[in-house]
């Protein structure tokens, strides 16, 4: 396994065992490798099928593993075109959809058709139907976590590195936890400290200190680039929350949070845990956890609320 390079490192304190590191890269032990499907639309806001752990047979694909478990038809070219009884369609230019189904595995989309995607032990496989035109950048979702720190991407585990504005702080410190309770061990070093295409890397801080970072910055480009219905301003101190639609749904200012990932072409997902400012950092933080991302593309803090992105308060 390839490792975090080791000028990239700073002391890891109490977050971490020493024995849990090798040369700052992974030295785990075997990931869980039951399998689990969830199946949702509307971005993950309304959860139609759950499972429990399934087990794959060998060069089981995606489609059989869908099949098993709920009604699915697909067409020639082995993609979903109804899933429990709910159609994806396209329009007849076939560039933009009123709603399609996309899947997601460890939480990173799969582009490749189910028909001829292989099933590895311990996927997170996530399948949403959803408006696909502003959603076309969403190449990470956050809602499959521990996924993809525990079993990778692709079937391959990769290190981890945690990127602090304060190592020492309370948000870097809650988000390297996390982590070790998933089993995951991380490397932490300071933020912009190179690139590394294969490393998971979650960023820790304001994003007046962070979105300066080369894939953190396409999030300012919205959700066609991104992925993330979200949109700070220009000093970082307020967060504005979009909708389906990438419209403006509503603008958070002191103490607001966020938790989303991105990814830019040929690189590993980078996940972001920021804020308008440090309390907002603290509450993304205190969200970076199964039970508070379940389901959700992305989440937006502010204090006694969590918002799913994208927003669907311009809807009610």
């Amino acid at each position: 396994m390839r490792s975090v390079p080791r000028g990239a490192c700073i002391a890891l304190g109490a977050a971490l065992t020493a024995g849990a590191l090798a040369g700052c890269g992974l030295a785990i032990g075997p990931a869980p490798s039951a399998v689990q499907l969830q199946v949702t639309r509307d971005f993950g806001a309304t959860v139609l099928h759950s499972s429990g752990a399934l087990h794959a047979g060998a060069g089981e694909t995606m489609l059989n593993l869908l099949a098993g478990s709920l009604p699915v038809s697909a067409g020639s070219g082995g993609q979903v075109q109804r899933l429990d009884g709910l159609p994806g369609e396209r329009s007849a230019g076939g560039a933009d959809a009123a709603a399609s189904w996309s899947y997601y595995v460890n939480g990173v989309l799969v582009s490749k058709p189910p028909a001829g995607r292989s099933v590895h032990a311990g996927d997170h496989v996530w399948w949403d139907l959803h408006d696909g035109v502003q959603a076309a950048g969403t190449q990470v979702v956050v809602g499959s976590f521990p996924e993809p720190f525990v079993n990778g991407v692709e079937g391959e585990r990769l290190p981890v590195r945690v990127e602090c504005v304060d190592a020492a702080g309370y948000a870097c410190r809650a988000v390297t936890a996390s982590l070790r309770d998933a089993g995951v061990p991380a490397a932490i070093a300071a933020v912009g400290s190179g690139g590394a295409p294969e490393t998971l890397r979650v960023m820790v801080g304001p994003w007046d200190r962070i979105g300066g970072d080369l894939e953190a910055q396409s999030i300012a480009r919205g959700p066609r680039v991104s992925g993330v219905y979200a949109r700070f301003s220009a000093d970082g101190r307020a967060l504005t929350l979009l909708d389906a639609e990438g419209r403006a749904a509503r603008t958070l200012q002191a103490d607001a949070g966020l938790v989303a990932a991105t990814r830019a072409p040929k690189e590993a997902p980078v996940w972001v845990v920021t804020g308008t400012d440090d309390a907002g950092v603290e509450l993304a933080a205190h969200a970076f956890d199964r039970a508070a991302l379940r389901d959700h593309f992305a989440l937006a803090l502010s204090a006694g609320s969590a918002i799913p992105l994208p927003d669907a308060a311009s809807a009610r």
